[in-house]
């Protein structure tokens, strides 16, 4: 099937052959006729599906010919997008210009705390059709006055389980009544904890469609996975070691902590590797220079954790080196899924030390296959011995701070910036508290973000790839000891 074959308007194709895509994504393929239909939409979907697109498409033609149709006056806010992170509402935001450039009277704007609100508000006195907004700042500027949302048309709701997971469920509820009654509602999660369904059928009209794809615990063929067994203290020198092997051009380095993200940098640093840091204690501006350069080429090292990862989409990525072990298995495949997109070849590399031995452990299980040992590395180290996929003696999970098993839901008792990002009860610096109405600005989004708009290359459709998934409703925590 092509886009051609979707019914979609001559603009809508034009631009999306003109961003190289042909083929849609299964997601789209089932979505965009549906919502084009006017129904509403329960998407189950992980990043690298395509997702955005799915809507993004059908709601600029919707807007766009019902504007023939009704004239509706210019300027006033016809669809609004609610995502967990400014980061993945810069990506929504790119998405609606790039497949909308053909049809200029659709404006949209982007906003989201951590910034100051002045180009945003006056943005919006110029008067948008689309507004694409964090939760916090939505509800700042409606309070304020400056957002009126009984206009709405089509309102979507972006990554329900993370808005769950960094705690703006709450913040959803008070600007749902805000919304007409008669509206057509898309909503899309990972994955659909108790809390997230009840949400989804609270804000659904009774029946929607309903879309799902990629269960969360696939990865791609096309990613060559592979672990070393590695002491903590040589896995600075095992990175580097790794890094001279030029074919590697382009690497996403992962980390559990904005504290372990900035040594890693500092490390590459001194051996004269180009590496920068993506992560919530770094301002916005920094992040998105940080983006902009690692996409260009200049930076060849960028180093996240999992939350400010999720509004990254790099075409050309070749490697993912985990070099911390996520404490979440789903959070490896969400890793690992930012390369081997659309058929092409990409390699995910992991280091584990011996704490890190059982959740090595639990990721085996979830993708029901073993990871492949590199053998006889400079740094191969007998004190951490391989995980089997079944069998074997149990493996003892870490320790707290105090030589105690960490409790469930409770991370080290020491300072923020051990804690992995995003974590209830993280330090103050960037990883505290979402942001609410009338609050710190300058939290919003610091805690999430998932990759869902762009095209990696040599994509025949937008966002395709392997998709990965999300934690379980927060009910995964940090276990303590090796992540501090």
């Amino acid at each position: 099937m092509s886009f051609d074959e979707l019914n979609l308007i001559e603009p809508i194709l034009t631009a999306l052959h003109e961003e190289g895509y042909v083929t849609p994504t299964p997601i789209q393929q089932q979505a965009i006729p549906q919502v084009l239909e006017g129904h509403d939409l329960l998407g189950i979907a992980q990043t690298g599906t395509g997702k955005t697109a799915a809507f993004t498409v059908p709601i600029l033609q919707i807007l766009h010919q019902t504007a023939q149709v009704e004239r509706h006056a210019p300027g006033r806010i016809r669809c609004l997008v609610l995502t967990p992170t400014r980061e993945l509402a810069i990506q929504i935001g790119e998405s609606f210009r790039a497949y909308g450039r053909h049809l200029p009277k659709l404006r949209s704007t982007v906003i989201f705390g951590g910034v100051g609100q002045h180009p945003q508000v006056q943005a919006l006195k110029r008067g948008v059709e689309v507004l694409i907004a964090t939760p916090g700042r939505l509800l700042d500027l409606m309070n304020q006055g400056f957002i009126d949302l009984r206009t709405i048309e089509v309102f979507v709701l972006d990554e329900a389980d993370r808005m769950l997971d960094m705690g703006f469920i709450h913040d959803i509820k008070r600007i749902l009544p805000k919304l007409p009654k008669q509206r057509q509602t898309l909503f899309f999660s990972a994955t659909m904890p108790g809390q997230i369904q009840e949400l989804a059928d609270s804000i659904l009209r009774p029946n929607p469609v309903k879309v799902t794809v990629t269960p969360v615990s696939s990865t791609a063929d096309t990613v060559t996975q592979a672990v070393y067994m590695v002491e903590k203290t040589d896995k600075a020198d095992l990175l580097e070691h790794v890094l001279q092997d030029k074919n590697i051009r382009r690497v996403l380095v992962f980390t559990r902590t904005k504290h372990g993200a900035d040594k890693v940098v500092r490390t590459l640093l001194k051996a004269n590797i180009g590496a920068e840091a993506i992560h919530g204690n770094k301002s916005q501006n920094h992040r998105q220079r940080a983006l902009s350069n690692f996409k260009a080429g200049t930076t060849r090292v960028l180093v996240a954790t999992d939350i400010a990862a999720r509004g990254i989409d790099v075409e050309e990525l070749t490697h993912v080196i985990n070099y911390e072990i996520p404490n979440e298995p789903e959070s490896y495949v969400h890793r690992i899924g930012r390369t081997g997109r659309a058929g092409a070849d990409g390699t995910a590399l992991s280091f584990c030390d011996d704490e890190e031995r059982a959740y090595l452990q639990d990721i085996q299980k979830l993708i029901r296959r073993q990871i492949p040992v590199v053998q006889n590395h400079p740094y191969t180290s007998s004190a951490v011995a391989p995980v089997p996929l079944s069998g074997g003696p149990a493996i003892k999970r870490p320790k707290g701070p105090a030589g105690r098993p960490a409790r469930p839901g409770r991370g080290p008792q020491a300072g923020g910036s051990g804690r992995p990002e995003g974590q209830r009860g993280a330090g103050s610096q960037g990883g505290g508290r979402p942001e609410r109405a009338g609050g710190n600005a300058g939290r919003e989004g610091q805690r999430g973000g998932h990759a869902a708009a762009g095209r990696p290359a040599g994509t025949a459709h937008p966002e395709g790839g392997n998709a990965g998934g999300t934690s379980r409703g927060g009910q995964r925590r940090y276990r303590g000891g090796s992540g501090r």
